[in-house]
């Protein structure tokens, strides 16, 4: 994991902080939803918590960027330090970097699969891509959560807050109630403090 990317951009204890606080009532878990056919069937060689840059590469990945800053709680509103927390998702062009997805016209400095641990507050944060949509699927991003030890606790998926393709993706649609679609749905806006055309969210993880 590169950890310096965490500490020399500065941000995430800045970008945290603006995070809301979380309720002491009990909180309800993220929903699960499927894992698809695209995770990784070994992990790549560079796997951190930055997307768009991959060790070795030097070329400029398609797409805009997106600063993700997370937290993965327990029921009662506790910070889990330690967990592992997985991204992965298509390139601007809808291909996932995966041997089942086409070959021809992948983005190829863009990492595709992230990995990074929570902190003591329970914080995560990414450096990745808007995501886009490709077929039927609504644009998204995929993500699993470990516990501290390496057990897999829970997998689902993150959409875009207003974007159209939402109520034709039958995955998104299939989420039982409108909080539990809340819970799993960005909401994206500009962040120009993190650098250029920057994009920036927040979500929080519910581990039942």
């Amino acid at each position: 994991m590169n950890r310096r990317w965490f500490v020399k951009s500065g941000l995430l204890v800045s970008g945290l902080a603006a995070m809301p606080r979380v309720a002491l009532a009990a909180l309800t878990p993220t929903p699960q939803q499927t894992e698809g056919p695209f995770y990784p069937r070994e992990l790549p060689l560079d796997h951190d918590n930055d997307l768009l840059k991959i060790a070795g590469k030097s070329g400029r990945v398609m797409g805009t960027p997106l600063h993700l800053f997370g937290r993965i709680l327990n029921t009662d509103g506790a910070a889990i330090d330690g967990a592992i927390i997985q991204i992965w998702q298509c390139d601007a062009k809808g291909i996932y970097h995966h041997p089942r997805d086409r070959a021809a016209g992948r983005d190829p400095n863009f990492q595709g699969f992230g990995e990074t641990r929570s902190n003591v507050e329970g914080a995560c944060r990414f450096r990745t891509i808007k995501p886009v949509p490709y077929s039927w699927r609504a644009p998204h991003i995929h993500l699993k959560v470990f516990t501290p030890d390496g057990t897999e606790t829970l997998t689902t998926q993150f959409y875009v807050a207003g974007d159209p393709a939402n109520e034709r993706d039958g995955i998104y649609r299939a989420i039982a109630t409108e909080a539990e679609r809340k819970a799993v749905t960005l909401e994206i806006a500009q962040a120009p403090e993190l650098g250029g055309n920057a994009l920036a969210a927040q979500f929080t993880i519910v581990i039942g």
